[in-house]
């Protein structure tokens, strides 16, 4: 091989040799800088973010947040299996229809499959999705479709019926999974422009504005869940229920859950969970697929429009003490009927529910401080929360003692076989025979679905709904019989 040869094969060699050294490097840095903003972004995940400071333009505002958050919106698709009263079964034995359809016996209630929508937003890089629980309740098949069109099958986290709030996840690199950040629901303004991003009627990647019309909105769901919603009139729909509502700055203040309707469509009012609650309840599920609340243990109301304040109260705000649980968290510390909860932690109570929802999203075991009014003085006392089993304890042993009975939620089961409503009425599970409900004729397995004109929903609701009433006072039961499937009103006195 001659020399010039040589030199050319050399030249050649460390031509190419660079040229790998480029681009290892370049691949290097890439990697390093992608690495450096996924760690970064993962600090943002399920955190509320403050609000930046900076102008927003009108005029492309509403642009940015759709491009910034569409990929990180699903649009879910599922079955649901539900039971149905069979309208021909009082018939069966009728003369009348054995001539048209023979002696066929026939089921009282019958399994039904239905579709649903709805909608979700991707909140990590584990395919954790937030939606509403009532999009995902009794969901026998879920089905998520991202943005970009693909399809991938679900699986329940877990779920919040009292926020109305549910977990799901899909199995994707976390590379492929863009998600929403969120923003302080507390900092948001009436009048503040927003934006709804869903699948109204299944149009998915839908984008609405409006603004805030309203906070701490209550009543929307029942008695016993934790409300404090956002009013909003950004155009919502049927399909929209667990999509984002947004701030000009493209952070979630809130997820959709309901419409205020008389036609079954939107009619200005809408209704959203505000982020704050929905952060703190999506780490719990996630973390241990339950939700532990605090409890504190006292029977709470507002301060009415027109009624003498207490000394020292300003407006309506504050929550009344009505009654203090024997042996609870506030007798303990001190509280007694007719304090006035003013402050918890030092932010300002504005209402009952504004009191209820601060307890529930504190860690039982945790000492709060409340602010209380009492013969005109403030005054501040410690509380250690109990947990809701403490709750539970103390629920049981005021049943039992009014009652004379003890009662469960009804199992999964018996909501099918009875075709009730999802977290509807109590089961008894013992009953005293000297008690009301042993006179009345009660046995093991009967259920209670309504108390004096109102609906049941769990063990707390029942408990709640007998706090008003005086001992010997009658009050209507709406029973359900578990031989016969059947439901019809008994009344009793209560102790």
């Amino acid at each position: 091989m001659s020399l010039r040869n040589i030199r050319h094969r050399n030249t050649v060699v460390i031509v190419i040799t660079l040229i790998v050294a480029v681009i290892v490097t370049a691949i290097l840095v890439k990697t390093k800088a992608c690495a450096s903003r996924i760690q970064a972004d993962s600090g943002k995940i399920l955190q509320i973010q403050d609000k930046p400071t900076g102008p927003v333009d009108l005029s492309t505002a509403i642009i940015n947040v759709a491009n910034q958050n569409i990929p990180a919106v699903v649009y879910i698709r599922v079955m649901q299996s539900r039971t149905v009263e069979n309208p021909f079964f009082p018939f069966q034995n009728d003369p009348f229809f054995r001539r048209f359809f023979g002696n066929r016996a026939m089921p009282p209630r019958f399994k039904q499959e239905i579709a649903g929508v709805g909608s979700g937003m991707i909140i990590d890089r584990s395919g954790n999705i937030l939606t509403n629980n009532h999009v995902t309740a009794n969901a026998t098949k879920m089905t998520v479709i991202l943005s970009n069109g693909s399809r991938h099958e679900a699986q329940l986290v877990g779920s919040d019926p009292k926020t109305d709030l549910a977990v799901i996840r899909i199995a994707l690199p976390p590379t492929q999974l863009p998600y929403v950040v969120f923003g302080d629901s507390d900092k948001v303004q009436v009048g503040e422009w927003v934006v709804a991003i869903g699948a109204p009627q299944a149009f998915e990647k839908s984008v609405t504005q409006g603004i805030v019309s309203g906070m701490h909105r209550t009543g929307i769901s029942e008695p016993t869940d934790y409300q404090d919603f956002l009013q909003t009139d950004a155009p919502i729909n049927p399909g929209n229920s667990g999509g984002p509502l947004l701030n000009l700055y493209g952070q979630v203040i809130g997820v959709n859950a309901a419409i205020a309707t008389s036609s079954g469509g939107f009619e200005g009012i809408g209704f959203t969970i505000p982020s704050n609650i929905a952060v703190y309840v999506a780490k719990a599920l996630i973390e241990s697929g339950k939700i532990e609340r605090g409890w504190l243990g006292v029977t709470i109301r507002d301060i009415p429009a027109g009624e003498a304040l207490p000394a020292g109260a300003k407006g309506t705000q504050g929550s009344v003490i009505e009654n203090v649980a024997k042996g609870g968290p506030a007798q303990k510390a001190g509280l007694t009927k007719g304090d006035v909860v003013v402050a918890f932690n030092g932010k300002d109570i504005t209402n009952t529910n504004d009191l209820r929802n601060k307890v529930s999203q504190t860690t039982p075991g945790t000492v709060v401080t409340l602010t209380v009014l009492r013969n005109g003085k403030r005054q501040d006392l410690k509380v250690t929360l109990g947990s809701e089993r403490d709750a539970a304890r103390s629920i049981t042993a005021s049943l039992e003692i009014r009652l004379g009975g003890q009662f469960r939620s009804p199992t999964d089961a018996e909501v099918q076989k009875y075709g009730l409503t999802s977290g509807m009425g109590v089961m008894i599970t013992s009953i005293q025979p000297g008690g009301p409900l042993g006179h009345a004729g009660f046995e093991v397995n009967d259920g209670i679905l309504g108390v004096s004109g109102q609906a049941v929903y769990g063990v707390e609701s029942l408990a709640a709904l007998l706090e008003s009433v005086k001992p010997g006072q009658k009050i209507d039961v709406i029973v359900l019989d578990h031989r016969s499937g059947g439901t019809g009103k008994i009344m009793i006195a209560v102790r």
